[in-house]
């Protein structure tokens, strides 16, 4: 995806994953405010990319 926005993935420590407490696996969308603009079902089921590209699309528009 080339939204020309900054993506951030998690370290081989798993801070993020460990900050917010992510498992089941979710997907989590960051928004410039440093709130969560989105926080998916729980994952791999729930994962939803029409969802995220939606919220994405959101922030930048």
């Amino acid at each position: 995806m080339q939204y020309g926005i900054r993506t951030y993935v998690d370290d081989m420590e798993d801070a993020v994953m460990n900050d917010y407490v992510a498992w089941p696996e979710r997907l989590y969308l960051i928004g410039t405010d440093n709130r969560i603009a989105y926080a998916g079902k729980h994952g791999p089921y729930g994962f939803s990319p029409k969802e995220l590209k939606a919220a994405i699309d959101h922030i930048i528009s």
